[in-house]
């Protein structure tokens, strides 16, 4: 059985390994031309179900690469702070390391070993006797099983799920960087741990550290010279972007108020890495009937960053496929049994996802001030907090 996965993303790629390892033929056509053209992005946080999927799928080298080039973020817990960075609650570390991976490393650790086919964009494919797949550079290709591992605008879920797809989740935020290696004055309540700023008005703000490893491979392939950072990301009731928009100007505006040090953030991050996002999440739709066609992560189930689980959620996908898949039988009726299962737990966190971007940009004061003292008794209380926050 030959599996082709379109999509070279941590989702399409982890499950590349994992048919690798259980011995089945598998192919990867990503559209980018080399391994080094997609060099952008904030970290990724991989939970310990992410870690896990990860840990399953690939070879042990490339495990010890990503231990070794990834963060450690379970020792540093989460925050709540208020507008003013009075401190709410803080949450425990986690048993269980989070790993914290530069998007950059990571595609490169998932890289290694695989047959990747590059500058190969996906047009549609065709079925006969076996898929037949066609590129936009006039070449085809065949296969058993075709995985569509490529992403939100996926062309694969457009021909074989035409009424999937996504919608405007009616959140907008605005993100960028400060580089801590010229800003020593950072709170440290903000440098050690991310944190959520719960404000009592109709917005909200994230920060989370980047360390900036800047690790290079036995052959001086450069993996991620990024200086160390913090990123910021706020969103707001009513927030457009548009164009012309001066988008720090705009952040400042809404944040007046709040503590010095926030909008101090804002207004020494350079231009440049100061971004909009135009923020989508998956239509839910019914199940589908198998076949040898099948989709994983945002090609499916796209959803909003404000849980910080696409990720993981998509090396689910993959370690349930790649489990289901290199057991041998029947490819139809393994891909059932992956499709029910990632139904049901890919779905929910869609629907779990988009109402926590809604209430992290929209509650309402009276909703946020309850909120708060929910956050404040739970501090004083830490059974409480225990039962709250548990998983």
């Amino acid at each position: 059985m030959g599996i082709a996965v379109v999509g070279g993303g941590i989702g399409g790629l982890c499950l590349a390994h994992g048919l690798r390892k259980a011995g089945v033929d598998v192919v990867v056509y990503e559209r980018d031309r080399s391994r080094t053209d997609r060099l952008q992005g904030y970290r990724v946080h991989i939970n310990p179900h992410g870690a896990a999927a990860l840990r399953e799928c690939l070879p042990a080298a490339n495990w010890e690469r990503f231990e070794r080039t990834a963060g450690r973020t379970g020792g540093d817990g989460f925050g709540f702070l208020t507008e003013r960075l009075t401190r709410l609650l803080v949450l425990d570390p986690e048993v269980e390391n989070h790993y914290s991976a530069s998007r950059i490393t990571l595609r490169q650790v998932l890289l290694d070993g695989l047959d990747v086919r590059f500058g190969k964009r996906f047009e549609r494919y065709s079925e006969g006797d076996g898929i037949t797949l066609h590129f936009a550079d006039g070449t085809t290709e065949t296969c058993d099983v075709l995985v569509g591992a490529d992403g939100i605008r996926s062309r694969v879920r457009g021909q074989y799920l035409p009424h999937a797809g996504t919608e405007d989740a009616g959140v907008a935020a605005i993100a960028g960087k400060l580089f801590l290696d010229e800003h020593d004055w950072v709170p440290s309540a903000l440098t050690v741990r991310a944190n959520s700023i719960v404000p009592t008005g109709r917005a909200g703000m994230f920060l989370a550290v980047h360390d900036g490893l800047g690790v290079t491979d036995a052959d001086g392939l450069l993996f991620d010279n990024e200086r160390p950072y913090l990123m910021w990301a706020f969103a707001a009731a009513g927030l457009t972007v548009h164009d012309g928009l001066d988008l720090r100007a705009e952040v400042l505006r809404r944040i007046a108020r709040w503590s010095p040090d926030l909008r101090r953030i804002v207004a020494n991050s350079p231009e440049e890495t100061i971004s909009q996002w135009h923020i989508r999440s998956a239509r839910v739709i019914d199940r589908w009937e198998p076949s040898r066609v099948t989709l994983l992560g945002d090609a499916i189930h796209a959803m909003t960053p404000m849980r910080g689980i696409g990720a993981n959620v998509a090396l689910r996908d993959a370690q349930l496929l790649a489990r289901v898949l290199g057991g041998g039988g029947d490819p139809v009726e393994a891909i059932g049994r992956y499709e029910a299962e990632m139904y049901t737990y890919g779905f929910a966190a869609v629907r779990d996802s988009l109402r926590a971007a809604r209430q992290f940009a929209d509650g309402n004061p009276v909703a946020r001030t309850v909120f708060k003292t929910v956050l404040r008794t739970a501090s004083a209380l830490p059974a409480l907090k225990r039962a709250m926050f548990a998983g």
